[in-house]
């Protein structure tokens, strides 16, 4: 810098400029050396070692490598290096004048803690791209929390270096003065810190991930989670209308998350029929014989005296076992539960492989459709109440 101050000196000492109009000329030709320096190194970021970086990234066998050093990161570093440049250049060509000095120093230094916190913050943000899928791991989604744990951090950090920039005092000070005003600021963000630390739990514990089906009748949620954040969890619902609910509600409260039953070999089915006590007899040899004619049970099934809700039970239970559509190595059974008013529940319990809700109804409407349909021939009525 001190040889383009002599140079420019020398430059206008042919001119016929004196007095203040030479020293503002000279101020203002080195001003517009310095932009023009930081002007051409930033280009020069921009046009070579970004696309550079880029070629050389793509061309590399490993994944992490184009998250690291994506064109946001390298466009963010970017950023800082025109800054430094007027940083280093700048404050001796104002060495007469303190005041423009030091307030050129304080804004680069400004500049360049706030174009840092931008690049930490989008360096963390890359990370998460490891774990870009509809679903997450335990483990992604604890890396995926903890990127927004660090994000606060940096801020806060950032946001600290800046003030203390301004009130030309050490960083340090000011972290050791916040010890006395942190009761305040943990009542001014207590809402805060009871999300950050709700949604620490909740993802560490792993109670719900990226995808999971949950459902949430209090919140009106009932759906599938598309993001957990540390103030948020967003889910949407098999509308389309999206529910965002505070992890801190999900821990107070209680939440059904069907992740088991999708990792399962099938899903549940709990249903019951009402059977009008009145229809409950012996089958007769008219209906042993109208029973063997369908193809429904064979004569020897029937011997002796054979109750006909026995003879529907073990033919449900038998005809589910045939079924494609039912997971056979589960529980599945047909059970009488406690008589009542409205007649004797017949509850009928196994699991479906048609997970999906549109299949899993379709799937159990058909059993169910089939079920009534079979009660009046093995001489048995529903309960309906006239």
């Amino acid at each position: 810098m001190n040889e383009i101050t002599k140079y420019i000196e020398q430059l206008l000492a042919s001119t016929s400029l004196t007095g203040g109009w030479l020293s503002f000329v000279t101020l203002s030709m080195l001003f517009a050396t310095v932009a023009l320096i930081a002007w051409l190194v930033y280009l020069l970021c921009i046009k070579v070692v970004s696309p550079l970086a880029a070629r050389i990234t793509s061309r590399t066998d490993v994944v992490w490598d184009d998250y690291l050093f994506n064109p946001q990161i390298i466009r963010a570093a970017c950023n800082i290096v025109p800054a430094i440049i007027v940083w280093m250049l700048m404050p001796p060509i104002f060495s007469d004048y303190p005041i423009i000095q030091s307030l050129i120093l304080k804004a680069t230094a400004i500049y360049i803690t706030i174009a840092t916190m931008r690049l930490a913050t989008t360096f963390i943000s890359s990370l998460k791209l490891f774990d870009n899928n509809d679903k997450r791991s335990a483990t992604q989604q604890y890396l995926h929390s903890f990127c927004g744990v660090l994000k606060i951090i940096v801020i806060f950090l950032g946001v600290i270096v800046i003030i203390s920039i301004i009130i030309d005092r050490s960083p340090l000070t000011l972290l050791a003065g916040l010890g006395a005003t942190s009761a305040v600021l943990m009542l001014v963000f207590k809402d805060t810190i009871t999300g950050l630390v709700a949604g620490i739990r909740l993802t560490s514990n792993n109670m719900v991930r990226k995808g999971d089906w949950i459902t949430m009748s209090k919140a009106g949620a009932n759906g599938t989670v598309e993001d957990i954040t540390l103030s948020t969890v967003k889910v949407r619902n098999f509308d389309n209308t999206i529910v965002t609910v505070p992890p801190q509600k999900l821990i107070e409260d209680s939440f059904q998350n069907w992740h088991g039953m999708e990792e399962s070999a099938g899903r549940r089915v709990t249903r019951a029929i009402y059977i009008d006590f009145r229809s409950i007899a012996i089958a007769s040899d008219e209906l042993k014989k109208a029973l063997t004619a369908e193809g429904l049970m064979k004569m020897e099934e029937m011997n002796g005296d054979v109750i006909n809700l026995t003879l529907f039970r073990r033919y449900m239970e038998r005809w589910l076992e045939l079924r494609d559509d039912v997971v056979t190595n589960a529980t599945f059974l047909m059970r009488q539960l406690d008589p009542t008013e409205n007649g004797l529940p017949i509850e009928i319990y196994f699991f479906l492989k048609q997970k999906e809700w549109k299949a899993y109804e379709h799937h159990l409407a058909e059993i169910m459709e089939w079920m009534y349909a079979l009660v009046p021939k093995f001489g048995l009525k529903i309960y309906q109440r006239i």
